[in-house]
């Protein structure tokens, strides 16, 4: 198919985009960064001085996982087999050359955080295995890896400090895994400061790392706190133990880095789904707003001539990466060597906002639609993964190309999500999945009432999450939804648990309060397969074959549930983990989505599948 005749929805999928580029702290023109150029989403090295780009990896599957060295010597990159997400550290020279094993004697594991040295020989790696936990690692070049943490609850690499005599680790040893303490060691794992919100008080606060002051010498530890309901920065001296509070007087989360210099930070705030940048002086605590468009920045850096870079999009505009210069700083490599200029990617429409009065307070949602359409609408529900997460104002091909086809889309920042606070995150435990559901239901009222939806086609969907809460949707909700459409959902609780990565059985044991054997009942409750034989409209679910997340073989239980009762359903498995990272997949996933839902939407529904 022409680019002429090729319908806008593909094109947004089709269209070479690029993430904001990685740069080398000790030579910035070296940088890294993500584009899908040739159809598949690779690493891929930029010489700013030269202007020579050139892809790094090239794997069936795609590659997003990477680091650059600060001497931008070597690009570090994981390699797991086929999207399970289990693997090692390769690297291989900037300039390109053969790749090599990154951490000889390490086992292949699920990542838990990396961080590099300035020496160009030393790595800090986090592992994390089911019988092993989480270990962290200390590796030279030439030498044995030496182990400097260990514990079974999940835990990570949060930093290594600019002259590599300092480390900070984010664990969950307290068993809560959505609140991490802080450590920070020494290169042989001997303490040096601790810093735990998760005692002494009635409520757990959550902690994170945001990163070691950029300067030799420097015990600062730039962090992130939830002490007054909403996540927050502060500077922590891990040798002094003094605790330098911010008090930003912003709305919503806020979350900051370092400046190259290290007197300043780069403030991004996060609020009612849009977000905005801010410098701060550290030593005058002078605030200054940051001019960038209405939308959202999806990341932003400060570079060594003070100017910042950052990825922004909005929901009707694509996403480019941008400066403070006002230039585009990057645009996509071309996809092939003779240099075809890259396809355009066509705009949608923007977003509109709801406040829906909900049985836990007001509930924010996105609200898209065709140009010029009246309702009521065929509508889609697309619910976000996460659960901590939310959907904001940025550019989704997936929501775009349901518009196109004539619906209106809903997406809800239902309890769990972020940036509405620390309370509106942490409200799931327990009844997990139901307490998010009340909010889905109060939304579906009000867009069947306000007229915007036509409650004879109501589409639930999404994906990870999402496409677990559609499964829990459709059995507890059944006279309120005519399709729903999961992708790599959670469909059998207690078999997810048993079979998923250990860093989410963490996870799975803070939401519900304990294990399956533990907590049987709670397990069941929040289990889409506990209400299978209730579900009335048509289900269709995509499922990666190597997914760790979200595992096959609980889903196989479900459909075969399904199957049982002779229920309409279609299953769709893909040799991937969860999602794909190659384009053409993508848009087989979402066109059989969009076929399913239309045959489904009409009274010639078609006989069930598998």
């Amino acid at each position: 198919m022409s680019e002429s005749d090729m319908p806008d929805w593909e094109k947004r999928f089709r269209a070479p985009r690029v993430s904001l580029p990685d740069w080398a702290e000790d030579a910035p023109d070296r940088s890294l960064f993500v584009s899908n150029a040739t159809g598949t989403y690779e690493l891929y090295a930029w010489d700013r001085a030269s202007g020579e780009q050139r892809q790094a990896t090239n794997r069936p599957n795609g590659t997003t996982d990477g680091l650059l060295s600060p001497d931008g010597a070597w690009i570090w990159w994981f390699d797991d087999k086929d999207g399970d997400e289990f693997g090692v550290w390769r690297r291989q020279p900037f300039g390109g050359g053969a790749d090599e094993e990154a951490t000889p004697g390490l086992e292949p594991s699920y990542p838990s955080g990396l961080a590099l040295g300035r020496d160009g020989r030393t790595a800090v790696v986090g592992r994390s295995t089911d019988d092993e936990g989480t270990t962290i690692y200390l590796v030279r070049a030439g030498e044995e890896p030496l182990e400097i943490y260990r514990h079974a609850e999940s835990a990570g690499v949060g930093d290594f400090s600019h002259d590599g005599s300092l480390i900070a680790i984010e664990h969950t040893e307290h068993g809560d895994a959505m609140h991490s303490a802080l450590r920070v060691v020494r290169p042989d794992g001997s303490t040096v400061a601790e810093l735990d919100d998760t005692r002494g008080g009635t409520e757990e606060l959550g902690l994170e790392v945001l990163g070691f002051a950029p300067v030799d010498g420097d015990p600062r530890l730039l962090i992130g706190h939830q002490r007054r309901g909403r996540w927050e920065p502060l500077v922590w001296d891990v040798v002094s133990g003094t605790q330098t509070d911010l008090t930003l007087d912003l709305p919503g989360d806020v979350s900051a880095e370092w400046y190259p210099d290290g007197g300043a930070l780069l403030i991004a705030h996060s609020h009612k789904a849009r977000s905005d940048l801010f410098r701060y002086d550290l030593a005058t605590r002078e605030l200054t707003r940051i001019p960038t468009p209405p939308g959202s920045v999806s990341g932003a850096t400060a570079r060594p001539d003070g100017t910042v870079e950052y990825l922004w999009s909005s929901a009707a505009e694509p996403p480019v990466v941008r400066s403070t210069t006002g230039e585009v700083v990057l645009d996509p490599p071309p996809a092939n060597a003779g240099g075809t200029p890259s396809m355009k990617c066509p705009p949608s429409v923007p977003v509109s906002d709801a406040w829906v009065e909900g049985p836990g307070g007001v509930i924010h949602a996105l609200i898209q639609k065709p140009a010029g359409a009246v309702g009521p609408l065929p509508t889609v529900f697309d619910l976000h993964g996460g659960p901590t997460w939310h959907d904001s104002d940025s550019f989704a091909a997936g929501p775009a190309a349901w518009v196109d086809h004539g619906y209106a889309v809903v997406r809800i920042n239902y309890r769990g999500s972020t940036g509405y606070g620390r309370a509106w995150t942490d409200a799931l435990k327990h009844r997990v999945g139901l307490i998010e559901l009340e909010d889905v239901a109060a939304v579906r009222d009000w867009a069947v009432e306000s007229g915007l939806a036509d409650p004879e086609r109501l589409v639930l969907t999404g994906g990870s999450w999402g496409g677990y809460l559609t499964l829990l949707g459709l059995g507890t909700q059944p006279a309120s939804w005519a399709v729903g459409i999961a992708v790599v959902p959670v469909a059998d609780y207690v078999t997810a648990y048993h079979d998923e990565m250990e860093s989410l059985k963490a996870m799975d044991r803070t939401l519900l309060g304990g294990t399956p054997e533990e907590v049987p009942d709670r397990f069941a409750a929040s289990s889409p397969i506990t209400y299978v034989d209730d579900v009335k409209a048509p289900v269709y679910i995509s499922a990666g074959l190597n997914d760790p997340r979200c595992p096959i073989r609980q889903i196989d239980n479900y459909v075969n549930r399904l199957a049982a009762r002779s229920a309409p359903h279609e299953v769709y498995r893909y040799d991937a983990g969860h999602g794909s990272l190659v384009v053409d997949e993508r848009i087989k996933q979402l066109r059989l989505e969009m076929e399913f839902a239309e045959r489904h939407l009409t009274p010639t529904a078609t006989a069930p599948t598998d």
